[in-house]
């Protein structure tokens, strides 16, 4: 992405950060391994093959990650911070205040989020019908769409994948998640929305990338 691996991006911003303390990189590649440590972080371990074998097992390479550092170097973090390398939109000034955000909360996790807006938003949606051949997701009817303005839509969210900010317990809980009991939100502009998957949310992340660059946003 713009001559930097996808990696390098999540940790340059997070090195950048006057909040994070420490930036370690979790995978069962060497090769990844490598380039990581080359961009200035940390990788005390490879993640198990057990772990990444199991695909999408953020929760368990966070644990796995939480019990290493206690077991060999008797260090317990106050917080952790989740960064996915899917979404590189991602500015150290949203890291840091994101952050305070979560210190100020007394929740469990601050997470960041975009709202949804328009036909993104969850009373706006439809789902198959096997009577009706669609409904609204919500139940209604879905001829109340036409005399729903969207701006008097229920305020909704959903999580952009920029940072997830939680308290190390949550990973003891069951199921182990990075959530905890009380989750705090973090709104941002839906700019910052992106989750790269195919070669056209590449194309898109990376017009908004240079838009970020070109003004002189890190």
């Amino acid at each position: 992405m713009l001559g930097k691996p996808l990696v390098a991006w999540a940790i340059e911003a997070a090195k950048h950060s006057k909040k994070i303390d420490r930036v370690i990189v979790s995978t069962p590649d060497e090769e990844i391994a490598t380039m990581a440590k080359e961009y200035g972080a940390e990788v005390p371990f490879l993640e198990p093959k057990e772990i990444s074998a199991k695909g999408g097992n953020i929760e368990g390479a966070m644990l796995h990650a939480l019990e290493w550092l206690k077991k060999n170097e008797g260090y317990v973090p106050d917080a952790m911070v989740l960064l996915q390398t899917t979404n590189p939109l991602r500015r150290s000034v949203d890291l840091d205040r994101a952050i305070e955000q979560f210190e100020k909360s007394g929740a469990d996790s601050t997470i960041t989020v975009c709202k949804a807006l328009g036909n993104h938003n969850p009373a706006w949606m439809l789902v198959k019908d096997e009577r009706r051949g669609a409904r609204m997701h919500n139940g209604a009817d879905i001829r109340t769409i036409s005399s729903t303005r969207s701006q008097d839509l229920p305020e909704c969210f959903f999580r952009n994948d920029v940072a997830y900010i939680f308290k190390p317990a949550s990973l003891y809980q069951t199921p182990p998640n990075h959530y905890g009991d009380k989750v705090d939100l973090y709104a941002m502009d839906e700019i910052f929305d992106t989750d790269i998957n195919t070669p056209e949310d590449w194309s898109v992340t990376e017009a908004k990338f240079k838009r970020f660059l070109a003004e002189g946003e890190k």
